[in-house]
């Protein structure tokens, strides 16, 4: 599925996050909820002051300024060009954006905590390249480190969500359709202007993974799942009703040698010079 708007066909993930009709689409998201799920997960995690979090995905990074503000040394990564500039508006000590794909390595035993809000994953064609994003979370974590993904729980969304739906927002018509097969989650927005012209059409597909398709991705990655949410109050999750599907990993410890303890230290004094950078313009 990709973008039919433009001259130039890209992977509908690249010019949908960063198109402004995305940001208009969903402008209404609950702030107030993603900071209650992030307390909720402070009061399970207990991190350290001053721990430090990588937040997946970060789009224009209210998730991470949330997470600055509770104590966190924050770096929000995201693909979208448009996102990142936003984000970086809020930079500060402890607090930092940068542009780059989560299928390159982000470095090596730094991070205390990465996070991957709101389904920000299963996005592409080949299933090792979601290995190798889950693959590129674990290696960034220290040995203990503990992984937070907050994924949709397909068999709820397949259940509530509606078909099609019509969305008028600053005189832009936006006709949602919505449909799934064995392998992902389908929705396509048809724009018209304000004047009843066609402006764009963009899809979204999201692979539809269970508990033990991540389950697997986990344990070839070494990470061992420690609980298992369904919503964003950390309730038990529920297979067939739960709204979301949120998993807590870690990476198991390691012996620490004087080799390793050096190592980490290091890679987490450069862990910005490491980070595998994409242009920001």
């Amino acid at each position: 599925m990709r973008v039919t708007s433009g001259a130039q066909q890209s992977p509908w993930f690249v010019s949908w996050f960063d198109s402004a009709h995305y940001y208009r689409l969903y402008a209404n998201r609950n702030t107030t909820e993603a900071a209650a799920f992030i307390d909720e997960l402070i009061e399970t995690l207990r991190p350290r002051p001053g721990a430090l979090a990588l937040d997946l995905g970060c789009g224009v990074g209210r998730h991470s300024r949330y997470l600055a503000e509770k104590g966190f040394c924050v770096t929000g990564i995201d693909l979208a060009a448009g996102s990142i500039k936003t984000a970086k508006q809020s930079e500060r000590p402890g607090l930092h954006f940068l542009r780059q794909d989560m299928r390159v390595p982000f470095g090596r035993n730094w991070a205390d905590y990465v996070f991957n809000f709101f389904t920000s994953f299963g996005y592409f064609d080949d299933p090792n390249e979601n290995l190798a994003v889950v693959r590129n979370m674990a290696d960034c974590l220290k040995p203990g480190g503990r992984l937070v993904l907050d994924y949709l729980n397909a068999a709820h969304a397949e259940r509530f969500s509606h078909p099609t739906e019509t969305r008028i927002i600053d005189g832009f018509t936006y006709q949602l359709s919505r449909w799934s097969d064995s392998r992902h989650l389908f929705k396509r927005i048809s724009i018209e202007n304000p004047d009843g012209r066609e402006c764009g059409n963009y899809s979204e597909r999201v692979a539809r993974f269970s508990l033990d398709d991540f389950s697997r991705m986990f344990d070839q990655c070494g990470l061992s799942i420690d609980a298992v949410y369904g919503d964003y109050g950390l309730a038990p999750y529920e297979p067939d009703s739960s709204p979301r599907l949120i998993l807590l990993a870690s990476k198991p410890l390691r012996r620490t040698t004087i080799l390793s303890r050096v190592e980490t230290l290091r890679n987490t004094q450069r862990v910005a010079s490491r980070l595998q950078l994409l242009p920001t313009n």
